[in-house]
């Protein structure tokens, strides 16, 4: 076993399942843990070791991932009681997760006395993404942790942006992404709900806008899911409205004004408020649809 590099993953959920898949590899002994034992049993049935706790995890890996659902969840994992603060052979602890700057610092600044680097590494490119092992990988924290994180960062995406050396800067980056997709979405659903209403073709509206200056995320890969009516993009409305969130208090940390981001945060928050939230985010063009009384469906 001492040939082997010894790689732990917190968190097997609709992300972090398909990454943790793409670090099962000759020369790496996996660590997994994640509250649903069936989520680890396709890990284990390939080989990856399973672990009751964040801390069991840190016990066997010097170098650990967490792809979690919330600050809170990751603080946990990081610096609670069996967290991997603990554990005996980390040196690097990789959070993936969308919890905002100010969370990772508190995390880092736990660590920290443990001789324990924290790299703040979250992902963009969704679940198809993460599937496909296209994802952007982000990166922030010291250049040594980064420069030995980066060969796993490689094999679970196709490229790897260093965005400084202070945890909490890729957060940020990841926000910026994050807000200007979700104002993006709420343009494009409702853009082509006028359309439609107007009695234009839903797919060539499409077309026509993949083509010209309106394309976007939202135009190229969650439009054509509105059109055949399948909505499976495959993140949450509530992830969505969540990251929204964290990005409007960023926003007012650095007294930045978002007037424009605003408004469509009210959005999805409305969406999410009414019940929403659990569902895939092509959903907020249903929604739309309805407010407009026309629906954006191929005729084909």
């Amino acid at each position: 076993m001492a040939d082997l590099t010894h790689i732990g993953f917190l968190g097997l959920g609709q992300m972090g399942a398909p990454m943790a898949e793409r670090l099962l590899a000759p020369g790496i002994r996996l660590h997994v843990f994640d509250p649903r034992e069936a989520a680890m049993a396709p890990f284990v049935a390939r080989g990856a070791q399973a672990h009751a706790s964040p801390k069991s995890v840190a016990d066997a890996a010097g170098i650990v991932f967490a792809c979690l659902p919330s600050g809170m969840v990751s603080e946990a994992a990081a610096l609670g009681p069996d967290g991997v603060f603990h554990g005996a052979a980390i040196r690097i602890h990789a959070e993936m997760s969308t919890i905002g700057r100010p969370v990772v610092q508190r995390i880092a600044a736990g660590l920290a006395p443990r001789g324990i680097a924290l790299v703040d590494a979250p992902i963009s490119g969704g679940p198809a993404g993460a599937r496909a092992g296209t994802l952007a990988m982000l990166a922030a924290g010291a250049p040594a942790a980064v420069a030995a994180l980066r060969p796993y960062l490689e094999r679970i995406g196709s490229r790897v942006f260093v965005l400084g050396e202070q945890p909490g800067q890729g957060q940020v980056m990841k926000l910026v992404n994050n807000l200007i997709f979700a104002a993006n979405a709420v343009a494009a659903f409702e853009g082509f709900a006028l359309g439609a209403k107007a009695g234009l073709d839903p797919d060539t509206m499409v077309a026509m806008v993949n083509a010209g200056t309106g394309r976007n995320f939202a135009t190229e890969a969650i439009m054509p899911k509105v059109l055949s009516g399948a909505f499976g993009f495959g993140a949450a409305i509530a992830v969505v409205d969540k990251d929204v969130t964290l990005g409007l208090e960023e926003g007012r940390a650095q007294d930045v004004p978002m007037w424009a981001i605003e408004q469509a945060a009210r959005v999805w928050r409305f969406a999410a408020g009414q019940g929403h939230g659990g569902e895939d985010i092509a959903e907020l063009a249903r929604i739309m649809e309805g407010w407009a009384g026309a629906q954006i469906r191929s005729r084909a």
